[in-house]
């Protein structure tokens, strides 16, 4: 068997994740743009996540708060923004244009469209009277900094225009412009999400006016994007590309030809690594533990999971939607979860013991007091609440 064919195991599979996503002791990053650079995306739709992810990774946690404030809203260095699958995510400062290219785009095209569509429906003004408003608000917004929604709508009144959604139906509701107009311009890559309001759990917050970045051919910037992926990720099956950007089979396929993606053969079948990485990867020198957040880059980052998370374990870690929760690692699988009391006290609990000594135990609860040590008497609790994590926050 050639090269281009050869086998990847659970094993290698597992060795990769540990030292490429910062989760082996000797790993861990230096700051959260190390982080973000060596994950690509942190899922931002819960903003305490990207903090938690930051934190789990960072070789002194203690200034996870203060450095990962920060590089999102002092240096600019990383950008909380719309992308792939239309989810908010923070992304290293310099992945927002191929963001934006790669997926932003045909995504904004029909947020757009839908929008006028639901107006139009109402009865509300038309698309010229939308475009005026828009410019007005990214004028105001751009004199403030950083603005709410309301804020905003105090220099644009005409956001707080409201129209009727869906009338008649089950799921009718009043819609305010600001809110559907705001949300289309941030997958337009025009604003982003700014400070919050409150504490960095806080799930309100700011807009701001997006970082200036140049327009990139779409194919190329899905390269680019696949290619800075899978780097990360790989090897991954077709499946799991296709399902983590979004994008249609072709656009898929396309860049994987472009980039030169080699081959190679998992469990699960054929999969793909980028070219020069068909070497054997050792793993740690150490065993490793970690708790990683709800919604944690690793945990949701491929489709196919039976290599790192047992079936059987879905049910008490996921919620309705296939949102993952907090999660107990132990050398690159899935054996648990935790949660925080009312106390704030991080607590945990093993699903799946085998092969799990007293060692792992002791790394497990080094790792639950390290976690502990930087939140204090903070308590998060996740947007995407789990059977599992629901039980043990009690």
């Amino acid at each position: 068997m050639g090269d281009a064919e050869r086998y990847i195991g659970v094993a290698e599979r597992r060795a990769r994740l540990a030292s490429r996503h910062r989760l082996a002791g000797a790993a861990r990053a230096g700051s959260p743009e190390e982080v973000a650079g060596s994950l690509v995306a942190l899922h931002g739709t819960d903003p305490a996540t990207v903090y938690l992810a930051v934190g789990a990774r960072l070789a002194d946690p203690a200034r996870t708060v203060a450095e990962t404030g920060r590089a999102l809203y002092e240096d600019r260095a990383l950008v909380r923004m719309h992308g792939m699958r239309h989810t908010v995510f923070v992304f290293p400062a310099d992945l927002t244009a191929v963001v934006h290219a790669s997926t932003g785009l045909a995504v904004a095209a029909r947020e757009r469209a839908a929008l006028l569509k639901h107006m139009a429906t109402a009865g509300a003004p038309d698309a010229a009277w939308l475009k005026e408003v828009e410019e007005s608000a990214l004028a105001a917004l751009a004199l403030r900094g950083q603005a709410t929604a309301a804020e905003l709508a105090e220099d644009e009144p005409r956001l707080r225009e409201q129209f009727v959604y869906a009338a008649g139906k089950s799921y009718e509701g009043l819609h305010t412009v600001s809110t559907r107009l705001l949300k289309v311009l941030g997958v337009e890559g025009k604003v982003v999400r700014g400070r919050p309001l409150g504490s960095w759990t806080s799930s309100q917050f700011r807009w701001a006016v997006a970082p200036a970045h140049p327009e990139l051919d779409p194919a190329e910037a899905q390269s680019a994007l696949l290619r800075r992926w899978l780097t990360a990720c790989g090897p991954a099956t077709e499946d799991d590309l296709k399902w983590w950007t979004g994008w249609r089979v072709t656009d898929v396929r396309r860049a994987l030809a472009a980039i030169g993606a080699r081959p190679v053969t998992l469990d699960e079948g054929p999969g793909y690594v980028v070219d020069g990485d068909l070497g054997p990867v050792a793993g740690p020198a150490e065993p490793w533990a970690a708790l990683l957040p709800g919604l944690d880059p690793t945990a949701m980052g491929w489709r196919q999971r039976d290599w790192y998370l047992a079936p059987e374990l879905r049910p008490a870690l996921f919620d309705g939607s296939g949102n993952v929760g907090p999660t107990v690692w132990w050398n690159g699988r899935v054996i648990g979860g935790w949660a925080q009391r009312p106390d704030s006290e991080v607590v945990w609990r093993l699903l799946d013991t085998q092969g799990v000594g007293r060692d792992a135990e002791a790394a497990i609860a080094a790792e639950a007091g390290r976690l502990q040590g930087w939140l204090g008497a903070t308590r998060v609790t996740p947007r995407f609440r789990t059977p599992l994590e629901k039980e043990l926050a009690r």
